[in-house]
């Protein structure tokens, strides 16, 4: 049976993994959320490639709104796929951190007052 310690190494190196192999896998025509808000938009057919010119267009009136620091899993376009690797490789590491926290304020709240 593996200890928690080597659990928890294994899965950072499978996310790492993963990480490091999708940066240079994924497609740059956008899919997903932003693919359907450009259509819905009309900036883009379903059936045909997004237009080099789309951009999704929010009315933010009287809303939230923030800029990402890490936009597009990226570091910027200079940076190229070298900012998407060292931007997944910080979000996976900063996952962890928020999940061990987690872990621990839950086991803390968890154990009997002495």
């Amino acid at each position: 049976m593996m200890d928690n310690k080597t659990f928890i190494i294994a899965g950072i190196i499978v996310a790492l993994l993963i990480g490091v192999t999708a940066v240079f896998l994924a497609s740059a025509d956008p899919d997903g959320m932003e693919s359907t808000a450009l259509v819905v938009q009309g900036h883009k057919e379903l059936t045909g490639p997004t237009p080099p010119d789309a951009e999704i267009h929010e009315d933010m009136t009287g809303k939230f709104s923030y800029t990402s620091p890490m936009p597009d899993y990226s570091l910027g376009e200079e940076m190229g796929s070298m900012g998407g690797l060292v931007a997944i490789i910080v979000g996976i590491f900063l996952a962890f951190l928020v999940a061990i926290g987690l872990a621990y304020a839950i086991k803390a709240a968890n154990k009997p007052a002495t």
